[in-house]
């Protein structure tokens, strides 16, 4: 009887999920579409459904597919019904690279050149320039002292510490606050973000920009000569070194929403500085140890204020003893895709209205 019980209780979670992605299917979806070169997965699950990121539970490769995750220009898409549940197949040849999850041309700058480790410190570092410079560029000599391991023929990634992420005020927003050439918050120099002060909470991570490769040439007691690759910018003391990585990222991986968005995850950077729209980076306080994994998709917020009710009240004291909380605002939503341990980066896929440092994020299909 439990069985019976099991199995039915089953069958009905699996319809209702079917009525559920059935009533998320645009309108306008089309029965066919072939895929061309220069779209995306986020373009083409848009084509079909009003919420992208429910695409895996409609997608359903051709078995004979090496990976059914990959779409390829050329394939023929055919919105067909398997047991009243709507699923999209694949069909025909495959042409090319397989398409890319979002625009690659808008995070390929930030994937190559950019990382996030807990401690920069903790890393090798630039101690001298060749002809005591205080710049070196391509085919000059830098000095690293603290490179284990180093031998002639090494090759080693040089990055600059930019930011550290973390911290917090009374309002417990985490921010990002500028490095200086030491890799120490800079206490000068720098204009503060909105709602950003003192560092009372958790360093999520320290943010390095790549500048340049480099191969090591010798090495003489505790320090290793590298010769600036001619791709790159310019080095200065300070820069931090470490191993070089031919493939650290990947862009193959599905738009979907994450099981749970930990409370209080919020933006923590913008790419231009205050606000963003679509086709922007920003940096998130969540990363892997959270769940948060590439693909993954989440809506933002405006956090709502809390306000004075001063129609209601003569006096300014007792108006503020009467506070209410105004609801948050629905922004656009983004797509998680590189992730470290505690933070990750995103793109924003679409919005409504200007992204700001300190907005939250919550599960993709969130109302309130």
């Amino acid at each position: 009887m439990l069985k019976r019980l099991l199995a039915v209780t089953a069958a009905m979670l699996l319809t209702l999920a079917g009525a559920v992605i059935a009533a998320d299917l645009r309108g306008d979806h089309p029965t066919t579409y072939v895929v061309k070169k220069g779209d995306t997965l986020w373009d083409i699950a848009g084509r079909f459904l009003q919420k992208p990121w429910l695409w895996p539970e409609i997608w359903q490769a051709n078995p004979q597919v090496q990976n059914p995750h990959l779409i390829y220009p050329g394939q023929v898409l055919s919105l067909v019904y398997v047991d009243g549940q709507p699923r999209v197949q694949a069909e025909g040849p495959q042409v090319g690279e397989a398409v890319n999850t979002i625009p690659l041309s808008e995070v390929e700058a930030l994937l190559k050149h950019f990382t996030v480790v807990e401690d920069p410190k903790a890393l090798p570092h630039v101690i001298g320039l060749e002809d005591d410079r205080l710049y070196s560029t391509a085919g000059q000599l830098v000095y690293v002292r603290g490179l284990q391991g180093a031998a002639p023929g090494m090759v080693v990634d040089i990055a600059r510490p930019v930011n550290v992420f973390g911290g917090g005020n009374k309002r417990n927003l985490p921010g990002a606050s500028p490095l200086d050439f030491r890799s120490d918050r800079q206490h000068s120099h720098w204009v503060v973000p909105p709602g950003f002060g003192e560092a009372t909470g958790e360093k999520l991570g320290y943010e390095l920009q790549i500048h340049a490769t480099g191969e090591v040439t010798a090495v003489k007691g505790e320090v290793a000569s590298v010769v600036l690759r001619e791709e790159g910018r310019e080095i200065r003391v300070g820069d931090r070194v470490m191993p070089s990585e031919a493939q650290p990222y990947d862009l193959q991986f599905l738009p979907r929403a994450p099981d749970n968005v930990p409370a209080g995850a919020r933006i923590l950077a913008v790419a231009d500085g205050m606000q963003s729209g679509p086709h922007l980076v920003v940096a998130l306080s969540v990363g892997a140890r959270d769940g948060i994994r590439n693909g993954h998709v989440m809506s933002i917020w405006n956090e709502g204020s809390r306000v004075a009710d001063v129609v209601s009240h003569r006096t300014g004291a007792a108006a503020k003893a009467d506070k209410v909380q105004l609801p948050d605002e629905f922004v656009g939503n983004l797509m998680v895709f590189r992730t470290f341990d505690k933070v990750s980066y995103a793109l924003v896929m679409d919005g409504i209205r200007p992204v700001h440092h300190g907005d939250l994020l919550k599960h993709p299909d969130a109302t309130e």
